[in-house]
Parts: C-alpha cells; structure tokens; sequence
C-alpha cells in the first residue's frame, strides 16, 4: 500500500513543477476572475459602483500598484473617475490624478499605450513622474488601453506598477488581459447611456407640460461643441478657439488674427465669415505682402480708366468686391507707412476714391486682419502706425501653434494621409511609431510643416505602412530641424545640404535679413545694435540683393523694404548686378 501512495504522489510533484502546468493555472485564474468582472458588470448598482469592483478585482488579473478608469462626456472632459475603489465627478483634482499627456495619446490614437519606463519617456511631465511615484531610482511601467463605444473612444483603462523585474513579454501579456476588460467596460458604458436615454424620453413624455413651462424661462449659459469644415482637431486650446470663432461670428467688429506662419490663419478668417450674418455675401481675400504699394491701392480701392499706364477701363477694387461682406487682408504688417494712412481711412469711414477717380464710394465691409509680426514692437520703432494698430486690433484673436494642441497632430496627420492616398491611388497607413515620431516633433512651422512632412514621408515610404525608420529626422536628415536649431552665421558654416538652398530658408523666422540702406550706389549693411557683423566683408552687394529676393520669395516690393530701398531702386540694383528674375 505505501509502494502503490508512493506512486500517486510522484506524478502530482512532478506536475507541480511543470511550466506548463502553472501556466495552466494561470489561465484559469484568469478567466475565473474576468467571469467575475463580468458577472459584476451585469449587476443592477450603479456605473460607478461597478467601476469600482472591477478595480479591485484588477490586481488578481494583472500585477499592478494602481488602476484607473476614466469616463468621458460628450466634450471629451473628464466625467467620471474610478481609482482603486473610490469613484468621483468632474473636479479639479482629476486632472491632478491622470497622467494627461498618456491619456490624451491613447484617447487621439485609439491605440493602447506601453511604457515601460515612465521617467524616461517624454509624454510623461516631470508632475506625472511625481504623481506615479517613479522618481529616483524607482522603475515604473504604464499600460492604458482606450475604451470604445461603436468605434469612438469613450474613456480610458490605466495601471501602474513596480518593473524592477519585469519584461516587455509580461507587459504584453497584461495589455491583452485588460484589453478584454476595457472591451467589457465599454459594452456596460453603452447600456447605460441607452437606459440613461430612454429613461430620459420616458420622463420628458411623463413631464412635457413642466418642461414647456420651464423653457419659457431663462437658462444659464450650455456648453456645446463648436465644429468647423476645415479646422481638424479637438484638443482644448483648438475647442477654445472655435468657441471664441462661433462668438466672433455673431458681431460686425474688425478682427486681427495673431498667430504664427502655418497656424491656418485663413481658414480661421473664412470660418468666422461663413458663421456670420454676411455668409451669403462675398468673402474677398487678398496678400498684402505680395504687391508692391501702387498696385495694391489698385487692387483695394479699384481704378479708373486712364489713371495709369495700362488701364484701358475701370476696375472695381476689393473693397467694392466685398461690399456687404467680408474683406480678408493677410500680412497686413507688410504695408508701407504710406499706404498705412490710406488704409486707416478705409477703415474709419468705409469710405475711398478710386485711383484716378474723385467720386466718393461707400461700401458696408467688414475686414478680418492678420499677421504673423509682432505688431507692438512695430509700433515702438515707427515702422506701424499706432492709430492703425488700434483700429484694426478691436478683436484680436491669437491663433494656437500646432505644439500647444499636440493631441490634434494624429488626427490632422491622417486626414494629409488619406489626401495623399487618394491623389496617388496609394493605400499608406500609420504604424504606431510613427505616430509616437510625429506626436513629439515640434513643428516649428505648425499644420503646414506637419502637411509638408507627411507628404514627403509617404511619397518616399517603401512598405504598406509608415514606420518610424521612414522619417528623415530618425536619420539625422531632417532640413528643418537644422532651420530651426541654428542661426544664420551657423547654418552658414555647416557642410550640410542646406547650403545648396535658397538663402531664404537659411534664416529662422525671426531673424530679418542684414538690414541695409543706400548710399550712393552703394549698400552698406546696418546689423542690430550689439551684434557684430559677422563675415561682413565676405558678402557682397549682390548677394545681399539676393538673399531679399529669395526672402521675399522674388517680389521687388518685399525685398525692397527688406533692404530699406524704394521698388525703383531695388529694380535698378538687379539690373545692375545682373541678377535674372525667378518666375514663379
């Protein structure tokens, strides 16, 4: 009889030591403990009393320090928060408890998240590495996977935990474990807005004739999501933004948009008209910096026939063009001091003379503004009129940079893809890599870098998909992360193929061509007080004329008040230096 228990019990320690076995375990455990999430899930208490068990069941499932569920409303705010059993409305701590930069990616992407090193990765602020505790020499990894409603990213599923000893395997692991858990969230979410909806149709029916009474009466401000065909986004700053358009909208006031070059200035200005009273009437656009000053008074005011060379009949101007509308004038800072006084009495009376004319016309029009100068220091060194600044600036509206409104970036990036794929009858998609590449690149020139960047990735990608390696920055062959990180003298100097661009775009933004004024036939350079000519000596004449031109993208009247010169001369200067005029 021993000999025969001997027996039986050496299978069972042999299997107690076999991997495949505790694995089987493992298993068991699991589905054994996500049947009592759902068996949870189905009960009759509340959403957050559930959220709450599911919490607590979570550390037998997956290992973990901490978990989060977050339920979104429908303006994408924080509604209802559920960490380690305790379940709140909408604060303001649960911006404090969530790792907002995290949350943002998986909720813009509809990807889960792994990080197994939150210290080290830059969507993580220096607040969350605090919050999560993972400063010091203190490892902590991150799993979030986003919950869905048909499709639409309602919330988010998060953990943390201590991974001094674990491996990516392991985090793959729990990411398909809670990928199932956020599927059986999402599924309770959705009932409870269909028992939510029609338990609300049954009262509205039950208490009509309370509800007509009480709409008599006056109701606080609602928040409702403002959207605008051909503005892509919603992160917060874009949401204030088309709150402050749909605002706008609804006066006659003048608008001066602010913002950097890229910011979509245009598109802003054409929202606001098409939102307005005047929509059905004439939206006229015109490039202030693209004239020289006589043209454009021609252009605005119109002309009339025999005023100049060349006007063999009489021209209505865009003024008269956006007589009852909206009259969009880009670059405004570029106008001369001359013209400035012009345009201020446009703006004051609504009233001109045509060029060559000595009728007075009239017109109702409303002018939207914009540039990318800093108007104010303008101002101080005389070179904006004052009055006209005051004038023009009654709304001014300062446009967010695309590195403010980063959870937009995804979403604006698929939109140029799917262009891209329709144009060239390609079928490209995103890898997740390359998300996480074009999410942390700063963008210096804002939607239309991030077009450009897109564009030139996905003509030059070689697989099905765009895949971090595809990106020339990952290569170190990124032209405008060099553009932006250095200064006119160092791009100069570098051997790198910049040099073989136009001079243009070997300046940063903000940094104007060497200033320079004539004297004689000559022109000397003027530098900025403080800063010393640097290979002055080196640059000649011509190649100073040059680099306006290039600057000025090949239009005399730019360039001309780049070199402080008046058009007549600027056209004597090339003819005397031979310089051939780019068409474009």
């Amino acid at each position: 009889m021993l000999d025969s228990v001997s027996l039986r019990e050496k299978p069972n320690s042999t299997s107690d030591a076999d991997p495949s076995a505790s694995i089987l375990r493992s298993q068991e455990k699991s589905l054994s403990t996500i049947f009592e999430i759902a068996h949870t899930l189905t009960g009759l208490c509340q959403l957050e009393a559930k959220l709450a068990s599911v919490i607590e069941r979570l550390p037998s499932l997956v290992q973990m320090r901490r978990g989060i569920v977050c339920l979104f409303d429908h303006d994408g705010v924080p509604e209802i928060i559920v960490d380690d059993g305790r379940s709140e409305g909408r604060d303001a701590r649960c911006a404090v408890r969530l790792p907002q930069g995290a949350i943002d990616q998986i909720v813009a992407t509809g990807r889960p998240l792994i990080v197994e090193n939150v210290a080290l990765h830059s969507i993580f602020s220096s607040s969350d590495v605090e919050m999560l505790d993972a400063a010091g020499n203190t490892r902590v990894a991150f799993i979030g996977v986003p919950i869905d409603i048909d499709e639409k990213v309602v919330g988010t599923l998060s953990i943390d935990r201590i991974a001094d000893n674990g491996t990516h395997a392991q985090l793959e692991d729990d990411l398909g474990l809670l990928t199932m858990v956020a599927s059986l969230l999402g599924q309770t979410a959705k009932l409870h807005c269909v028992l939510a909806r029609d338990r609300g149709r049954l009262m509205d029916e039950e208490f009509r004739p309370q509800k007509q009474l009480s709409e008599l009466k006056p109701h606080g401000r609602e928040r409702k999501k403002v959207q605008v065909e051909g503005i892509i986004g919603d992160s917060p700053a874009l949401r204030a933004l088309l709150e402050k358009i749909e605002l706008i909208a609804k006066s006659n006031s003048t608008v001066l948009l602010r913002g950097e070059s890229g910011t979509g200035k245009e598109l802003v200005a054409k929202a606001i008209h098409e939102r307005s009273a005047r929509a059905k009437r004439p939206f006229i656009k015109l490039n202030c910096a693209a004239l020289t000053e006589t043209v454009l008074e021609s252009e605005l005011f119109g002309h009339e026939k025999g005023a100049f060379t060349g006007a063999f009949n009489a021209r209505k101007g865009r003024f008269e063009l956006a007589d009852k509308g909206t009259l969009f004038l880009d670059e405004i800072g570029e106008i001369s001091a001359s013209f400035q006084a012009k345009l201020l009495r446009v703006l004051q009376e609504q009233e001109f003379e045509r060029v060559g004319g000595n009728q007075t016309i009239k017109v109702d029009v409303r002018v939207i503004a914009a540039t990318n100068k800093n108007l104010e220091e303008a101002v101080v060194r005389k070179e904006f009129r004052a009055d006209l600044y005051y004038r023009i600036s009654v709304v001014p509206l300062l446009l967010p940079p695309l590195r403010e409104r980063r959870t937009d970036i995804p979403l604006l990036a698929a939109r140029f893809l799917k262009n891209f794929n329709n144009e060239n009858g390609r079928a490209l998609v995103f890898d997740s890599s390359a998300i996480d590449v074009l999410v942390n690149c700063g963008f210096p020139g804002n939607v239309r870098e991030l077009e450009n960047c897109v564009q030139r990735t996905a003509t030059l990608a070689h697989g099905s998909s765009i895949v971090r390696d595809d990106f020339a920055c990952c290569h170190g062959q990124c032209l405008s992360a060099t553009l932006w990180k250095c200064g006119p003298e160092q791009v100069a100097r570098q051997p790198s193929p910049i040099m073989s661009l136009p001079a243009r775009l070997s300046m940063p933004p903000t940094q104007a061509v060497a200033h320079v004024q004539p004297v004689g036939s000559e022109l000397t350079p003027l530098e900025p007080p403080g800063r010393p000519v640097i290979g002055a000596a080196k640059v000649t004449d011509r190649e100073r004329v040059i680099a306006a031109m290039e600057r000025s993208g090949w239009v005399q009247a730019k360039a001309a008040r780049l070199l402080g010169l008046t058009p007549r001369q600027i056209g004597y200067a090339l003819r005397r230096h031979g310089i051939e005029i780019k068409r474009f």
